[in-house]
C-alpha cells in the first residue's frame, strides 16, 4: 500500500519529531494526523519550506518547555493526600489509578490527562509515593502522593447484637 509524506506539526511518539518528514499509511494521515493538525501535505512546495517550518517550530517548541519546565517546578511543590481504607498491615482495599490522581489534581486545579500518569501498577500500599507524570518527552515531574488509612470505625456496619 502506498504511503504519504507529512510534515510534522509537533512531536508525535514513535513517528518523529516536529519539522521531521515522515511517511505514513493514508489513513493515519487522513484520520489522526491533518484533523489533529499535528502534520501537513509534505508537497513539492512545502519540502522546501520545511527549514522555515523547522524554525517556526522550533522556537514554539522552545516556548512550550519554558512553560512546562515552569510547570513542572509548580507540579512538583504539590503534595497530594488520598485516603482510603486500609487492612491491619498497610495493604489498601482497593487502589489508587492514574484516574484517581488525576481527578485529585484537578480538585487542585491542575487539568491532566490520565495518560500522562505514568504509575507502572496501581498503589496498594499506604505510605509516601511519588508519582511520575509525563509533562513531554523526556520532561517528567515527580508529584508526591500520601495515601492514608481512613479510620475503619466510621465506616464499618453496627454489629449485630
Amino acid at each position: 500500500m502506498a504511503q504519504i509524506d507529512l510534515i510534522l506539526n509537533e512531536d508525535v511518539a514513535n513517528l518523529g519529531d516536529a519539522g521531521d518528514v515522515v511517511k505514513v499509511k493514508p489513513g493515519f494521515a487522513r484520520n489522526f494526523l491533518l484533523p489533529q493538525g499535528k502534520a501537513i501535505l509534505a508537497t513539492k512546495e512545502k519540502v522546501a519550506e520545511v527549514e522555515h517550518h523547522r524554525r517556526v517550530i522550533g522556537e514554539r517548541v522552545a516556548r512550550e518547555m519554558k512553560d512546562l519546565e515552569a510547570s513542572k517546578r509548580e507540579l512538583e511543590k504539590l503534595h497530594l493526600q488520598v485516603e482510603m481504607q486500609a487492612g491491619a498491615e498497610g495493604k489498601l482495599f482497593g487502589s489508587v489509578t492514574n484516574v484517581a490522581i488525576a481527578e485529585l489534581l484537578a480538585a487542585k486545579g491542575y487539568e491532566v490527562d490520565r495518560r500522562k500518569i505514568n504509575l507502572s501498577e496501581p498503589i496498594k500500599e499506604v505510605g509516601d509515593h511519588k508519582v511520575p507524570l509525563k509533562l513531554r518527552g523526556e520532561l517528567v515531574a515527580q508529584i508526591k502522593l500520601t495515601v492514608v488509612a481512613t479510620d475503619s470505625t466510621e465506616s464499618a456496619p453496627p454489629a449485630a447484637e
